[in-house]
């Protein structure tokens, strides 16, 4: 009984709004149409103070290695690495960055950074922190401040600038691209330079533009967190380095055959 109490109630407005439809002019009848994000939704959606609801606060880790290679001349074999990790969210992150080389069995070239970074633009971030200069060679310690981001074209550019416990000055510009031949094969030119207000002969730096480190990587994903590669790579000193190296009988600088992999997690 009740049953029948209820679709007859449920009948009834229906049926009027039937008649009412049939009735009415054929230019009044007309039907809303929503696109599906645009859609009412039946669940209000619900703002606290000046705060809009977002996804983007969790934090996450995240590490690639962007080289681990051995580049191979008549002279010998170096080995260099070339990576960095962070942990945060979107617009806060801490940075740990490191780079070197093995040549010969002694460590050089050994730079290690933790920065904080920040968010400024969909593209960019404002990084400081430290630096610390750990090898075979002298230790030296600088502060660091620079940013980091995807320029015009999606080029991966990085200018920090450092000053270090001794006050001195320094300045390091990175930059690559990658050009996808295919979606799995990608080219990647990548260049380095590193400049100096003071000569240090401890470390091999020049006043001015000290060193350059360049190469042409081919590499292959053979999954998209693993790829290998072959690549020609140049290393080598300028100007007053470039006297420094040489005066101490070191290679002032080397066009070398290279492979190596790219991983991240």
């Amino acid at each position: 009984m009740g049953a029948c109490l209820v679709a007859q109630a449920l009948a009834l407005p229906i049926a009027q709004a039937a008649d009412n439809a049939s009735s009415a002019p054929a230019s009044s009848v007309t039907a809303t149409r929503y696109h599906a994000a645009d859609a009412p939704s039946a669940t209000p959606v619900v703002y606290l103070g000046h705060i809009n609801p977002v996804m983007d606060q969790e934090s996450y880790f995240h590490g690639i290695m962007n080289e681990l290679e051995g580049r191979y001349a008549p002279g010998g074999t170096d080995f260099r690495w070339d990576g960095e990790a962070w942990y945060g969210s979107d617009y806060n992150k801490v940075w740990l960055k490191t780079e070197g080389t093995l040549e010969r069995g002694h460590l050089h070239d050994g730079d290690h950074e933790l920065l904080y970074s920040r968010s400024i633009s969909p593209y960019f971030n404002l990084q400081g922190g430290v630096r610390a200069d750990l090898d075979d060679g002298p230790t030296r310690t600088w502060g660091a401040f620079g940013v980091q981001g995807l320029a015009l074209y999606q080029f991966e550019v990085q200018a920090t600038a450092y000053v270090s416990d001794r006050g001195r000055f320094a300045a390091r510009l990175e930059g690559s691209y990658d050009f996808l031949l295919t979606n799995r094969l990608i080219l990647q030119p990548q260049a380095e330079f590193n400049l100096y207000t003071k000569s240090d002969a401890g470390r091999q730096v020049g006043a001015g533009l000290s060193d350059v480190d360049a190469g042409l990587r081919l590499r292959y994903e053979l999954w998209r967190k693993f790829a290998p590669y072959v690549a020609v790579t140049y290393s080598g000193y300028l100007t007053q380095a470039r006297r420094i190296v040489h005066d101490q009988g070191g290679e002032t600088g080397t066009v070398r055959f290279t492979m190596g992999i790219r991983s991240w997690f």
